[in-house]
């Protein structure tokens, strides 16, 4: 067992043992990695932070991790009955990205014939690998227990739910397309234009190795904008709904107002989708999910856009039933 799968394990056996004291906040420890009230409390004041708290921010989200069981579908064990495998996933990368170790290790009670393209599923429901882990997790399966119990599979493969992805090239051609489309949001493909090939390539060499420092050496360029215009041109969101068959919302919407005011995370809300908003003396039908917390609605949505956006650069929205126990 090496260091990451030990750790995974560890985490899970603290989560059991902690879970009598507060079920709630231990999840949002373990599953994000972050000082969630240190953010909750730099969005109330909608003031800048320094330099440091800043990268503080970023570090924080890049290294939020998600402890996760892995279990082969029953009714492909072939050879032998396979062990559950415990990994730590990370929110901002994507599960085909990941997860080769747990193809390797339930190859190992499967026949070779009977192999296909590996898939995964949770609670009947496929899991798209090219949306972001984090965001997949927000949107499916963030009020339950952890670890996140994910089912393995080596068949019948989705065909009108997946997209297939053979080999990393086509994850890396998904994610400069999703970077590419965001510069064309926000500068005008200017940044992604000036940048040489192999500037791409640091960019997705920093998502695919995990290195913070390698990627976000590049990618502050991309979250860049000239003072005097207070932001982006316009700012790469999508709004995902649970229980919706519509993949996502993604609209125009600029961070400053014709008046110069800054849009705040309620204002896009209210324009693209107003039902995540109660009126006044209603309960509360919806969670409002970034990166697995809820943000005040007061945020400035040009400080989320820089600091809670995935690598992918667009800020990744979950909007989810309010639990009703």
């Amino acid at each position: 067992m090496n260091t990451t799968e030990a750790n995974a394990l560890l985490i899970y056996v603290v989560y059991k043992r902690l879970q009598n004291i507060d079920q709630k906040k231990v999840s949002l420890s373990l599953d994000l990695g972050v000082c969630v009230w240190g953010i909750y409390s730099l969005c109330a004041t909608g003031s800048r932070s320094s330099m440091a708290d800043d990268k503080d921010v970023l570090r924080d989200v890049w290294f939020g991790r998600i402890p996760t069981c892995f279990t082969l579908n029953q009714d492909e064990v072939t050879e032998r009955e396979a062990e559950p495998y415990y990994l730590l996933l990370p929110r901002v990368s994507y599960l085909t990205l990941v997860t080769d170790k747990v193809k390797k290790h339930f190859l190992k009670v499967m026949k070779a014939e009977d192999v296909e393209e590996m898939w995964f599923e949770y609670e009947g429901t496929p899991l798209k690998w090219h949306y972001p882990i984090g965001v997949l997790f927000d949107l499916h399966a963030s009020n339950t227990v952890l670890p996140w119990s994910i089912t393995v599979h080596f068949k019948n493969f989705p065909d009108r739910d997946l997209l297939h992805c053979p080999s990393n090239s086509v994850i890396e051609a998904h994610f400069m397309s999703s970077i590419k489309e965001a510069d064309a949001l926000k500068h005008k493909s200017q940044v992604v234009n000036d940048m040489q090939k192999k500037d791409h390539k640091q960019l997705w060499m920093g998502l695919q190795n995990d290195k913070f420092d390698q990627f976000w050496a590049m990618n502050r360029k991309l979250m860049e904008y000239p003072t005097e215009e207070g932001g982006f041109r316009y700012i790469p969101f999508r709004i995902y709904q649970a229980m919706s068959d519509r993949p996502f919302i993604q609209k125009l919407f600029r961070p400053v107002s014709p008046e110069g005011n800054a849009h705040t995370l309620g204002n896009l809300l209210k324009e693209m989708y107003p039902a995540a908003i109660p009126n006044d003396g209603e309960p509360k039908r919806y969670q409002v999910v970034i990166h697995g917390i809820e943000p005040l609605l007061e945020t400035p949505l040009q400080w989320l856009s820089e600091h809670l956006s995935h690598p992918d650069n667009f800020l990744h929205i979950c909007v989810i039933p309010t639990p009703t126990d």
